[in-house]
């Protein structure tokens, strides 16, 4: 009967249709506008902005033609060395000589170009295969440098041929000179392994540390120049160092890949 009666009274109230509507609260409407403005500026940004992602690896300064690494054809002790680390040498110039049960001996380069490793000195004992030296394949004095950064093998076909790379460069101080700027020459299309990196560069030392991360592909890089400047390149500050940069010198490169629109990521 309760049930019944408020029914009863619920019919007998009119429906207060004369009564004024709310629709919203005014904090409402400010939300609702704000949410708005949001959901447009980020469509236009989808549309119209840019994002640009980057690869960063380990690298080196050289020259395009590379190195190789000098074995002793005979066993011996040094008893003399006839050049120094820097010097530029032709092919067959004798780098040292080795006292050996057969008579003198001598070790001579396989190619033109600059001793950047003399590892053994007078007195040292060799075996036939043991490095003592190695060379950078140079053609003249006015070479220019490049950049050779490894990438890992799943990265590397990412990168195009253009690309924009900003190498920080160890011998040079980052916050009082910049970056060195260079663009993608080439890309390998190969993993490599430790020997050929060694057989390129010419050092394994340094191979084994750009096969730290796994398999890499070789991107090379073409430094931008700049005559006006000590080094000869352009740098991210007005004029760089005050001084030549040597090649092997260590470095770490960043790439810049293509820019995309954000809209990009959501279209198939």
């Amino acid at each position: 009967m309760q049930f019944r009666q408020q029914a009863l009274s619920k019919l007998q109230s009119g429906d207060d249709i004369d009564l004024p509507v709310r629709f919203a609260r005014p904090q409402g409407w400010l939300v609702l506008t704000v949410t708005v403005l949001v959901m447009a500026a980020a469509s236009v940004w989808a549309v119209t902005g840019t994002v640009s992602s980057t690869l960063t690896a380990p690298g080196l300064l050289t020259h395009a033609q590379g190195g190789y690494v000098l074995q002793s054809p005979v066993a011996g002790q040094v008893t003399e060395v006839l050049a120094k680390e820097g010097d530029r040498v032709a092919a067959d110039t004798p780098l040292l000589e080795l006292r050996t049960p057969q008579g003198t001996g001598l070790v001579r380069t396989l190619a033109a170009g600059r001793l950047t490793a003399l590892a053994a000195g007078i007195g040292a004992v060799v075996t036939v295969g043991a490095e003592v030296a190695a060379v950078e394949r140079v053609q003249g004095p006015d070479d220019p440098l490049k950049a050779v950064v490894y990438l890992s093998a799943e990265n590397a076909p990412n990168v195009p041929v253009g690309a924009s790379v900003d190498l920080t460069v160890q011998s040079v101080a980052q916050r009082e000179h910049g970056v060195l700027r260079g663009r993608v020459e080439s890309v390998g299309r190969i993993a490599q392994s430790r020997q050929q990196i060694a057989a390129f560069l010419g050092s394994g030392q340094l191979a084994e540390e750009f096969v730290r991360q796994g398999r890499t592909l070789p991107v090379l890089v073409r430094l931008e120049r700049a005559p006006g400047t000590a080094s000869g390149y352009a740098w991210s500050s007005a004029g760089g160092p005050p001084y030549r940069l040597a090649s092997m010198t260590p470095l770490s490169g960043v790439v810049r890949l293509a820019e995309q629109h954000p809209i990009d990521w959501l279209m198939p």
